[in-house]
């Protein structure tokens, strides 16, 4: 009896250090990958594309912008395999470096004055790595809480804590964007915007020393043991549970293009349209960020009481009709109102957040989750998050008009709230035996 209560401690333990290592390692990726989405439309239109009308140096940054996105879905390929081959950790611990190591040097490339269209092509290379190391970030430390779960009414709330990861990097991101904004002054097209970069790998290096004293998931260990390990995981998963992948990355539709256009898109439409000064933007998203430290694990507290799908299903419907009371609040022009709008719009956002890394990773049996889940993930990268903040400038460009990407918005609801009612609910479910596509919880 005392040694299954000293398991018990021990796995608690475990749990607690896995939440920690996997919140702590997203948060550092997040920053990484949102410092860039921060600086794009603030500075790489203008060192990157001088010579460009400044609505087409926009879209050209956000081109660049766009291929970490496209990369994603490769790197959930690539750590994947590793994932469901090796296990949860290394596997995480190598997506941490390869992104550091990439966002550090991005502050050193060069502007096209010192080196023309190069300056541009080395970015497109250093972003294409950011999204290979964050595409395969997500699942292991989704993985790597979820999995450490004994018991299945928790399930929701432990793993979005990795979720929390995305407003907390928000946060940070911001936070150093508005305080080197301060600090350097009109010299942050100049080098101010650098050091943000710089700053990431000592974050990056504070991520792998805390994530090497992690255990493997008993999940994973129980496959090893079992000896169910599959031996080409990323093909046998689209065999399996290909219908799984699909709907997953269309269920991201409201959450992840939306997402996009509050936190990237609104800088070129709040400094180029409403004409507002950029640390208010940037002070909003703060606020914001802090928000979802709340909402993000509420909201997957709340999917353990009354269902991921259920759940996932009022936050479709939110986000649609939400878009319209954004660029409502927006085009007013007052600051206070554009402050209460930016705020606002991280709550559609984390009622979809919060239960969803539960909702996903739960529909992959244990031998293949790391890459059905990473994969149905970062797939919604090509078709929501990358192309966003493009399609968000050409609509206005067209339109001149914040209600025709309301409109967008809207749409992507309704295709998530489709997905999402063909998906199988598995709250309450064993997700540490393995099973097949077709058997659902009770739910």
């Amino acid at each position: 009896m005392a040694a299954t209560g000293t398991a018990a401690l021990d796995d608690r333990g475990q749990l607690t250090r896995a939440v920690i290592a996997s919140t702590i390692g997203t948060s550092i990726e997040w920053y990484d990958f949102f410092l860039y989405s921060l600086v794009t439309p603030l500075v790489f239109a203008k060192l990157f594309f001088p010579n460009s009308d400044p609505l087409v140096g926009v879209l050209q940054a956000f081109a660049i912008y766009a291929v970490g996105f496209v990369a994603r879905p490769v790197g959930a390929a690539i750590f994947g395999h590793f994932g469901d081959r090796i296990g949860r950790k290394a596997t995480l611990i190598a997506t941490l470096a390869l992104m550091g190591v990439a966002t550090f040097l991005v502050g050193f490339v060069p502007g096209y004055a010192q080196i023309g269209i190069w300056g541009a092509i080395i970015l497109t290379v250093l972003r294409f790595v950011q999204g290979v190391g964050v595409g395969g970030e997500w699942g292991g430390s989704v993985l790597l809480s979820m999995e450490w779960a004994r018991t299945n009414d928790r399930r929701g709330l432990i793993a979005s804590w990795p979720q929390f990861g995305v407003p907390a990097g928000l946060f940070l991101a911001n936070l150093a964007v508005l305080g080197f904004s301060l600090a350097s002054g009109p010299a942050f097209l100049d080098w101010g915007w650098r050091i943000p970069f710089f700053l990431s790998i000592v974050l990056v290096g504070v991520g792998l020393w805390i994530r090497i004293g992690i255990v493997e998931t008993p999940t994973f260990r129980r496959l090893l043991s079992e000896d169910r390990i599959e031996k080409a995981p990323v093909r046998e998963v689209f065999r399996v549970h290909g219908r799984e992948i699909v709907l997953s990355a269309l269920a991201r539709m409201a959450e992840q293009a939306p997402f996009y256009i509050f936190t990237a898109f609104v800088f070129t439409y709040g400094t180029q349209v409403l004409n507002q000064p950029r640390n208010l933007l940037v002070t909003a998203l703060l606020v914001a960020s802090v928000g979802s430290g709340v909402w993000i694990p509420l909201f997957g507290h709340i999917s353990d009481q009354i269902g991921r799908r259920k759940t996932y299903l009022i936050g479709c419907v939110v986000t649609a009709v939400f878009g319209f009371l954004y660029f409502a609040m927006l085009d007013t022009g007052v600051p206070a109102m554009i402050f209460l709008g930016i705020f606002l719009s991280l709550i559609p956002h984390d009622i979809l957040y919060g239960p969803q890394a539960a909702l996903i990773a739960e529909s992959f049996t244990p031998r293949l989750r790391y890459s059905g889940a990473s994969l149905g993930y970062q797939l919604a990268s090509i078709i929501a998050g990358g192309p966003a903040p493009l399609i968000a400038t050409w609509l206005f460009a067209r339109y001149h008009s914040g209600y025709a990407i309301a409109v967008f918005i809207a749409l992507c609801g309704a295709i998530s709230f489709a997905a999402v009612s063909a998906m199988k609910d598995y709250t309450g479910a064993d997700i540490h035996e393995e099973y097949d596509a077709g058997v659902a919880a009770a739910y």
